[in-house]
């Protein structure tokens, strides 16, 4: 009996919920690179973002911790970085996660680096939410109300 392929290898899902939790605390220019057809990789995966201010980054990191941790009860097995905060690296052995202050990143130019790996960009827009619907007003009354000297 043949087995079932997965639609996606775990590694795959903790990829794109890192992303996730870099979307959700505003990162900037967030990509996945997919080095797990590169020999020599020390990963499957980098997801890598921007961060505006050290304290930014902090939160972005901070972000992607939850996002792992409530999906999968996973917390990353090394954690570098995050006192500076201007490169942080989380390590989930399959998936490395790098959040970058935009200096730092244009600096190390790690996809550059890895340029043989495929690139995914991720939209840093979180989602819209649909428009709360308006209560709607009960119509007015034709009726003017005015006051008279009695009342």
């Amino acid at each position: 009996m043949a087995r079932n392929k997965a639609k996606y290898t775990e590694s795959e899902i903790l990829a794109k919920l890192a992303a996730q939790g870099m979307v959700n605390k505003k990162a900037l220019d967030v990509r996945i690179l997919d080095l797990s057809e590169v020999e020599s990789a020390p990963a499957n995966f980098f997801v890598i973002c921007s961060g505006n201010v050290p304290s930014h980054t902090s939160a972005i990191c901070d972000g992607v911790h939850e996002t792992i941790k409530k999906a999968t009860g996973y917390n990353p097995h090394k954690v570098e970085g995050y006192n500076n905060a201007e490169w942080i690296l989380m390590d989930y052995f399959d998936v490395v996660v790098h959040i970058f202050l935009k200096e730092k990143r244009e600096h190390y130019r790690l996809e550059e680096l890895w340029a043989d790996g495929k690139i995914t960009v991720v939209d840093s827009e979180p989602a819209e939410e649909p428009a709360p619907k308006r209560k709607t007003a009960a119509p007015k009354s034709s009726r003017s109300r005015t006051k008279s000297k009695e009342d």
